[in-house]
């Protein structure tokens, strides 16, 4: 499970009463103290760059926890990525290392050995393995600098299941995923990060189709919903409400049998 920040999570706040620079503030608080409970004086945060405002956020968030020596950027292209210069430039913005690893190899040769075995693939394996050996690649490198993994999930995407279980939603610490696409724009803005980072429209990278295109909403709307249970759309309210209930379980606690020894 991701580890959240505590008091973060009423899902009754109004959207209105985010006080984005107090947030700001414990939030970098809180990133410090879980590195000085889970690592050394050392240990670096490693975040896997997108260039999309999760990740431009987390990585702001923990430069100044941390400082940028503490930091390990990861850019993770499969092939060529349209945007990529973005993830660099948020990189030389903030000052902090990076490396780039693509993934197209290892994300074509499993697939060859998939259908190999005489399995065909469809858009659930193929949408969610890249996730997946992103998270691998951050693990590794993890453990080769001595780093914790840092989960950029956020509350919106969560809430209706538009992430990959035990890809994007996995991680050591997790910063965003109590605050909302609406609220994290406003944490985003208090950091000072340019409108290029807070404000790019997010796309799947798959079928290039945005996320809202691919949700049949608008993040304003789930914000709204999530935060203050209205919706005007009643068919927007029910696919909310079903992809919710469909995807707990990327959330919950694995469950496990309940053993108890006899006496």
């Amino acid at each position: 499970m991701n580890s959240k920040p505590e008091g973060l999570n009423d899902n009754n706040l109004n959207t209105n009463d985010f006080n984005a620079n107090k947030i700001k503030d414990e939030l970098i608080q809180w990133i410090r103290t879980y590195f000085i409970n889970n690592g050394t004086p050392a240990t670096k945060a490693v975040i896997g760059i997108s260039g999309g405002k999760d990740s431009s956020i987390v990585a702001a968030l923990c430069k100044e926890a941390l400082g940028a020596d503490r930091i390990l950027g990861v850019l993770m292209p499969q092939g060529n990525q349209h945007d990529i210069n973005i993830s660099y430039e948020l990189c030389q913005t903030l000052g902090i290392p990076y490396v780039e690893i693509n993934i197209q190899n290892p994300v074509k040769h499993l697939y060859d050995e998939i259908q190999e075995s005489g399995l065909i693939l469809n858009t659930i394996a193929t949408f969610n393995t890249p996730a997946r050996i992103r998270m691998s690649v951050l693990y590794a490198v993890s453990g080769i600098v001595g780093g914790r993994v840092a989960n950029t999930s956020n509350l919106s995407e969560d809430w209706v299941g538009y992430a990959t279980k035990f890809g994007d939603t996995a991680g050591d610490f997790s910063p965003l995923s109590n605050l909302t696409v609406t609220e994290i724009k406003a944490l985003g803005r208090e950091l000072g990060l340019s409108s290029l980072f807070v404000d790019k429209t997010p796309i799947d990278g798959l079928c290039g189709k945005t996320d809202e295109d691919n949700l049949g909403f608008t993040y304003e709307a789930l914000d709204r919903y999530i935060r203050n249970q209205l919706c005007d759309d009643e068919a927007v309210k029910t696919k909310i409400d079903t992809l919710h209930q469909d995807n707990l379980h990327k959330l919950n606690p694995m469950p496990a049998f309940p053993y108890h020894k006899q006496p």
